[in-house]
């Protein structure tokens, strides 16, 4: 059984934060949530909260660290459509904050692994069905953490967070997301960090110890928005809630 009708969307890190408050979102402008989480029997609570808003909503478990996990949701979301819409990467690590000088590289890499590697893992295996879209969309949820322009402004609360994992993760995504946009015109890849740079906030999630200032679902604002853009919409952008943001 496909579904040719409803847009669908499917979110990496959809159980909890950021990603479940996207699919609410989403799923009640009657989209179709292919809720990905790595733990299945969370990713089947937060479905049920959702299925009881009347969203229409399939559990994918996804690890998005393994190729084999990556590759059994590409099988189990196709069994319900012949085409993704929308990706969101949404999954991601925050590693420890651990200072430049005491940094391991085995604790970069498991942060890559999530932040950096998942991305490309999941946008690759999906880009089949993405391709068979009218109007595909991929939202890379990013990080102001990851703009040099950010880092390098001593005003910035960052700019005093020494460390290097999570931020150049998220430096590196913002390329990653380039890349893509430039090599698949057909495809529209945008970058969003969950904050307002100019008033130096960010959303309050699990990730940060809930400390933002923002809620999560003004977290999702810019998320949601670049999902949503039409055919003629940007691709190659960087934004926050309030606008562009500089790399």
């Amino acid at each position: 059984m496909t579904n040719s009708e409803q847009t669908s969307v499917l979110i990496t890190g959809g159980n909890k934060g950021l990603g479940l408050e996207a699919a609410r979102r989403l799923g009640t402008e009657g989209w179709t949530v292919f809720l990905g989480s790595r733990d299945e029997s969370r990713g089947r609570a937060a479905a049920d909260k959702l299925a009881a808003d009347g969203v229409r909503v399939v559990v994918v478990p996804l690890d998005v660290t393994s190729d084999e996990s990556v590759a059994g949701a590409v099988r189990l979301v196709r069994e319900h459509t012949d085409r993704l819409d929308v990706l969101i990467n949404n999954a991601g690590a925050p590693g420890r904050v651990t200072p430049p000088a005491e940094t391991t590289v085995d604790e970069i890499h498991s942060v890559y692994d999530t932040n950096v590697y998942g991305p490309i893992r999941v946008t690759n295996a999906f880009l089949p069905l993405l391709r068979a879209a009218h109007n595909p969309r991929v939202v890379m949820v990013s990080s102001a953490a990851g703009s040099f322009a950010v880092v390098t402004d001593p005003d910035q609360p960052v700019a005093k967070m020494h460390e290097l994992a999570y931020t150049s993760s998220k430096a590196a995504l913002n390329m990653i997301t380039v890349r893509y946009a430039q090599a698949l015109p057909q495809i529209k890849f945008n970058a969003t960090t969950p904050g307002e740079v100019v008033n130096h906030t960010f959303a309050a999630t699990d990730m940060n110890n809930h400390t933002g200032q923002l809620t999560v679902t003004e977290g999702t604002d810019s998320i949601v928005g670049l999902a949503m853009i039409g055919p003629d919409g940007p691709t190659g952008i960087f934004t926050d809630r309030l606008g562009p943001v500089g790399w």
